[in-house]
Parts: structure tokens; sequence; C-alpha cells
């Protein structure tokens, strides 16, 4: 046995029993009943396997040079008892490196860039997400509270929440910031009656919006425009704005910039949701092994992991007031596992819908970042904010306690008990489904009383 293949199959009886490896003259490495068999077309994997480079295996596998046999859990599981330690730690930040990835994220996000590497993720094929989305095609992290078995119906329960945080009333100028196939504004526009408004870099994503409106018959009520957010006009402040799954693709260097622009479209006294991922350690700008690479060159092209407290720290520098950090890490776990199922289910009609590479690209990414949320190496964050008015002597809503400087009533009645609404938005006694509700009073009106 030659050196190369005798360490590989010490590192599988070591560390991944669960692993069996056939060597391209046919040798068996590993046990018989092994849940996982990779299939070595080459010499050069094995050195990958040796030094646990779990990116670059990845990246075989996409090109061909490997093949893997066993259901998505177990693979990724096995990748992950190859690591030799978290990737969290892997890549801590060093005075050049910090340098280099600063520079090399400012050019990487220029209006025109994020315009490629958008495109690139979310135009690979409208038939290929809706094989495993949700029907109204929401792809952020769903909400799963107690009784809701489906990611259809926690999808549903997620845009709802962000309505309630938001506190959305009707006629309220809402934006929503890479807005998708359309899933919050739709929502927001028919059950909070609000005048949605969105932009995304996406052309798919942006025809697919536009034939909703129309269907749905939404015209003068939802619009959708091919837009950077750098090119919105200021002129028409908006009353609250959701950025869900936006900041990743900003980019580090590039945030400060962009939470300042979100300030200027906001009127005095509205809400901001910023709903992303999050890294789960402080000092690395992408997960080590290979994983971070493997992602940017396959999935996500200039996407940037930034802990919540440095998102925290961006968003403050631009003037914003944090007013509730809530995270949903095992949310996303969950949901993150429903898509890769759902894509394994028809996995004959998404080779149908797209290349074999994008396709192993794809399962991989899935359910490796299921596993990758389950253990903590990844995280979701909602972080609520206001833009202050400045005011301490004019609440922006009856009844809000002094000082309030925004429509948030610094309770969470109306988050967690529906019969809450948001134009009862004092912290007054909640008034129940049986009970009768006072008329909703003028000098509730939002932010647009202290514009």
């Amino acid at each position: 046995m030659n050196p190369l293949a005798a360490a590989v199959q010490s590192r599988i009886a070591a560390q991944a029993p669960a692993l069996a490896v056939v060597l391209p003259g046919g040798r068996w490495l590993g046990a018989a009943d092994a849940r996982v068999r990779m299939a070595i077309k080459g010499w050069r994997p094995l050195a990958h396997l040796v030094r646990g480079q779990i990116g670059l295996l990845a990246d075989d596998h996409v090109h061909g040079r490997i093949d893997l046999v066993g259901s998505m859990r177990d693979i990724v599981e096995t990748a992950a008892a190859l690591l030799d330690r978290e990737p969290t730690h892997a890549g801590a930040t060093r005075r050049l490196s910090g340098w280099w990835h600063r520079s090399r994220s400012r050019w990487r996000h220029s209006q025109a860039a994020d315009a490629r590497q958008v495109q690139f993720h979310y135009d690979v094929s409208d038939d290929f997400y809706a094989l495993w989305l949700d029907p109204r095609r929401v792809y952020s992290c769903a909400y799963w509270p107690a009784g809701v078995a489906d990611v259809a119906a926690a999808q549903e329960a997620k845009l709802d929440l962000v309505c309630r945080k938001l506190m959305l009333r009707p006629g309220e100028r809402f934006l929503d910031v890479g807005a998708g196939w359309g899933g919050l504004l739709l929502w927001a526009a028919e059950h909070y009656g609000v005048q949605a408004h969105g932009i995304t870099l996406s052309r798919h994503q942006h025809a697919h919006v536009q034939r909703l409106i129309e269907q749905r018959g939404l015209r003068g009520r939802v619009s959708m425009r091919l837009l950077d957010y750098r090119a919105l006009p200021e002129d028409e402040p908006f009353d609250k704005i959701a950025s869900i799954g936006m900041f990743e693709h900003v980019g580090r260097t590039r945030l400060p910039g962009y939470f300042a622009k979100l300030w200027r479209l906001l009127a005095p006294g509205g809400l901001l949701m910023n709903h992303g991922i999050t890294a789960g350690g402080t000092r690395h700008h992408q997960l080590g092994a290979g994983i971070g690479a493997f992602i940017e060159r396959h999935i996500f092209p200039g996407g940037e992991l930034l802990h919540v407290a440095h998102v925290l720290e961006a968003m403050a520098g631009a003037g914003w007031e944090p007013l509730d950090v809530e995270n949903l890490r095992p949310h996303y776990a969950r949901t993150l596992w429903a898509w890769s199922d759902a894509l394994e289910a028809r996995l004959e009609a998404a080779r149908a819908s797209t290349a074999e590479s994008v396709l192993r690209a794809w399962r991989l990414y899935l359910a490796g970042s299921a596993m990758a949320f389950e253990r903590g190496w990844m995280s979701l964050h909602q972080v609520l904010a206001a833009r202050p008015t400045g005011r301490v002597d004019a609440p922006a809503c009856e009844g809000l306690p002094a000082g309030a400087q925004s429509v948030y009533p610094f309770t969470r009645n109306h988050v967690y008990r529906p019969e809450c609404r948001a134009d009862d938005c004092s912290d007054r006694p909640c008034f129940t489904s049986s009970s009768p509700r006072p008329p909703a009073t003028s000098s509730c009106s939002g932010p647009t009383a202290t514009r």
C-alpha cells in the first residue's frame, strides 16, 4: 500500500468509521458496510482527504473527480468527522490577512460586481428553485413555532413574524431590499394593507414578481424594481424597511454604507428589520477547511460572514438604535433540512433543470449548511432597529413611554400575542379576541407623524 493510501486508511479508522474509500484501482479502504462510499477517480483527492480539506473534496465531487454514495445526512456528518478542528476557528484574522480581506471586500462589491454575483446565485434556474422551495419561493430562514410541520406553513409564519415585528399598518410605505421572489412583498400588501415596494438585482426574480403582481391584481399596491440599493432615490421616505437575507451580499467594508443608506431611506421614528446569516465566531472571514472557499466558488460569490456583534456595530455607527435581537439558528437548520430533503426527493427533475455539476454543488451546500447551523458554525439573527426621531417630548404614538423616539412600544405584546395588533401600539392591557376593541386613534399613525 502506498503511503498516501495508508494515511487515508489510518484517518478513516481514527475519525470516520462510517466512510469507505474506493481507490482508482478498485481497492477498498474501510468497512464493507460503511454508510458512505467515496469512489476516487484520481490520486489528488486522496491528499485532500488526508489533510481534512473538506471544501476541496466537495470541489472534487462537483467536478466528477470523486463520486459519493450515501444519504446526505451521513455524507455531511462524515465530512465533519474528518475535520481536525471546527471551521469557525480556522483563519483567525492577522494584520496582513485582515488588510487583504478588507481590500478584497471593497472591490468585490461594486454595483456591477454585485449584479453579476447575485445573478450567478439566483438566476440558476427558476424551475430548479421551484423543486425544493415552498410555493411562495421564500428563500430565507423559516420560523417553526409549535404545531407547524411543513416548510410552507413555517415560511408563512416567518413572513407574519416579520410583519408583526415591523408593526406594519395599512397605507404605510414599506420597502423590501432584496425582495427575492416577492413572498414578503405580497404577504405585507395582502395581509397588512401596506404600499409594498421591492428591489432586486435578479432578472429572473424581477420577472416572476411582475407576473404575480398582475395575476393577483396588485398593480398600484405592489411594485418591484430591478435596481441596486445604492441607486434608490431618497426623496420620499419609507415608513418601514425589511432587509431579509440581503446584508450577506453587501460585503463587510460596504456594510456601514449600506446601513447609512437605509437610514436615509426611512422616516424618523420608523423601523428596520435586518434578518440574515451571521458567523458563529468573531475572528474568521469564512468557514475554514476550504468550506468557505467552496461556497464562494459554487454558491455565493461575494458572500461574507460577519458575527452579529460586527453587524450591530455597523448599524449603531450609521445611527440605528437596536431594539430587539433574536437568534433563529435552529430554525434555519430545520429549514435547510426541509429544502435538502425536498431536493433529494426530486433529483431526476433537478437534473433536467440544471447541470449535474450545479446539482452536486447544491446538494452538498444545502445539507452541509443544515449541519453547520445545527453545530453553531453559522447563525441567523433578526435585528429590529429604529431610526430615532431625536425628540423626547413628542412620542410618535399615543401611550408610548417617554423618550421612545420611534413607534416601537418597548414591549413584545404585538409580536407574540396575535390579539395585540399594531394599531394598539401602547403598553395598555391587551384586548383578547372576545373583547371589544377600541378604534385606532389618529395619534397612532406611525413615523409619518414625526417627519
